[in-house]
């Protein structure tokens, strides 16, 4: 069942991600900044040591209060550091995210559709602060009703975590990009300017994603590292 439900939710990221992405603007490229093997002990240690400079009710309220001071290094113990709290869970989905979506694909939008699209994906993020795809809304709306401040705070944001993954790994089999939600897996993808077209599970708790070949680049598709995303899974939801 947990195989079954990862690949429907997969199936349903692939189209919200390409669809959601398509007004991004640009983001950080590979290669400007370092890579590092994600160390998920290491990142336990940390977030849990209230003297150190990344525990996680400090990650927490530095995000919550716009800092567009925090590092990489800080994003990253922010985002794998999610998996060791009580209320993570890998297929998290707010009630309020296909409200935006729906909203979001009626275009041009009306003064009113915006004030929607602004409140529900606020409500959403409010509940998943991890939906990409819903910050990528969010950031276009505030940019349509000309909140450029706000939509620059959330940009920051998005652009941190985007780099924060990338740094975990190179997309291969050898260094696979380490991520916490299936939907993550294309939201990179898409990033990057490919299309998916194909998913394999493989061994290890690794998922091989087959995109679209794509004139001047050689890539045929990406890997990516689901194992800490299943561990948890399996712990909470082992009915799947």
């Amino acid at each position: 069942m947990m195989k079954i439900r990862h690949i429907f939710t997969l199936a349903i990221a692939l189209t919200v991600a390409v669809m959601g992405w398509a007004q991004a603007p640009e983001r950080p490229q590979p290669g400007k900044f370092a890579i590092k093997k994600v160390d998920f002990d290491h990142v336990k240690s940390v977030i849990e040591n209230p003297n150190n400079a990344y525990y996680y009710p400090k990650l927490i309220k530095a995000y919550n209060s716009n800092d567009t001071s925090l590092s990489i290094e800080a994003f990253r113990n922010f985002y794998y550091g999610y998996t060791f709290q009580e209320d993570y869970n890998p297929f998290r989905e707010s009630v309020y995210s296909n409200v935006v979506e729906q909203l979001y694909y009626k275009q041009p939008h009306s003064r009113a559709e915006c004030d929607s699209i602004e409140k529900y994906a606020e409500l959403s993020l409010n509940d998943n602060m991890f939906d990409l795809n819903q910050m990528n809304f969010y950031i276009y709306v505030l940019k349509e009703k000309k909140k450029y401040a706000r939509a620059a705070v959330r940009q920051y944001r998005l652009d941190r975590l985007i780099a924060a993954i990338m740094s975990s790994g190179k997309g291969t089999k050898e260094e696979p990009w380490v991520v916490i939600a299936p939907e993550h897996e294309y939201n990179i993808i898409n990033f990057l300017g490919f299309v998916a077209t194909d998913h394999e599970t493989l061994d290890g708790g690794i998922d091989y994603i087959k995109v679209q070949p794509v004139a001047g680049k050689s890539a045929e598709g990406f890997y990516f590292d689901i194992s800490r995303m299943m561990q948890v899974a399996a712990l909470k939801f082992p009915d799947y």
